[in-house]
């Protein structure tokens, strides 16, 4: 998530806004454990994972509108 964004950028938002910080940080767990459910190496049904999908795709939802809300103040 915002690969295409300077690193500097992102980090200086997470260190201004905890919102943002823990949304994101909550992200890349759920990332990780869709990874390892998908390959295997943690086993979850098919409800939980898809759950854990929808969960994942809001949070970055609401991270992509925290930081297009950041640019346009910023703009």
């Amino acid at each position: 998530m915002f690969e295409n964004q300077q690193r500097d950028d992102v980090e200086a938002l997470m260190k201004a806004d905890a919102e943002f910080r823990r949304l994101y940080q909550h992200h890349r767990e759920l990332d990780s454990k869709v990874h390892d459910a998908e390959i295997g190496v943690l086993p979850l049904d098919d409800i939980t994972l898809a759950c854990m999908k929808k969960e994942k795709l809001h949070a970055r939802t609401r991270l992509e509108r925290m930081w297009e809300g950041r640019r346009q103040l910023s703009s």
